[in-house]
């Protein structure tokens, strides 16, 4: 038996695949869509195989416990220290933060002074507040900063200072203060 093999025969020049076109970036990305989606498809059909076998108990909404937005404790700590910091942080909230001074003209107030004004005069409440305050916001942003006014004052909004506020009173409510 003898077989004759044939090479193929090389396409000449002319027959020779043009190079694939440049893609636009819609194209681009219209191909990686699609192809995302083929993905996350079979990602939530390989979750759905894995999970039937568990089996959980229907929530019985009976049992479940709602009360209406604002009916709940309006200071959740008891701890002195940890009750000031919410109550100056409830006072930014609602009357507003300010940098640069204690209190501005409209009654907006700064980290130290929302602190002051709930302290109610009490100078040791105050100025434990204020160390638990300063500890939170070093912990979070480095021993860099030297003090609470001055971390206040490095901000154009009050939507960091204000939350630094709220995490000291976790922090005071976790170490007992």
């Amino acid at each position: 038996m003898n077989r004759s093999v044939h090479a193929p025969a090389r396409p000449r020049p002319a027959e020779r695949a043009a190079p694939p076109a440049e893609l636009s970036l819609e194209d681009r990305l219209a191909l990686i869509d699609a192809a995302m989606t083929v993905r996350l498809d079979e990602a939530a059909v390989a979750y759905e195989v894995r999970a039937a076998h568990l089996h959980t108990e229907p929530v019985d909404l009976a049992e479940v416990v709602t009360v209406p937005f604002g009916t709940g404790p309006a200071n959740p700590y008891v701890t002195p220290v940890a009750a000031l910091l919410q109550r100056a942080h409830q006072r930014l909230l609602s009357d507003g933060w300010c940098g640069g001074a204690l209190v501005d003209a409209e009654g907006a107030r700064c980290m130290q002074g929302a602190v002051r004004i709930e302290a109610r005069g009490d100078r040791v409440l105050e100025s434990g507040a204020l160390a638990v305050l300063l500890d939170a916001v070093r912990r979070r942003f480095g021993d860099d900063v030297d003090s609470v006014p001055g971390f206040n004052d490095a901000f154009g909004s009050g939507h960091v200072p204000v939350r630094m506020v709220a995490e000291a009173a976790g922090l005071a409510d976790a170490r007992g203060l």
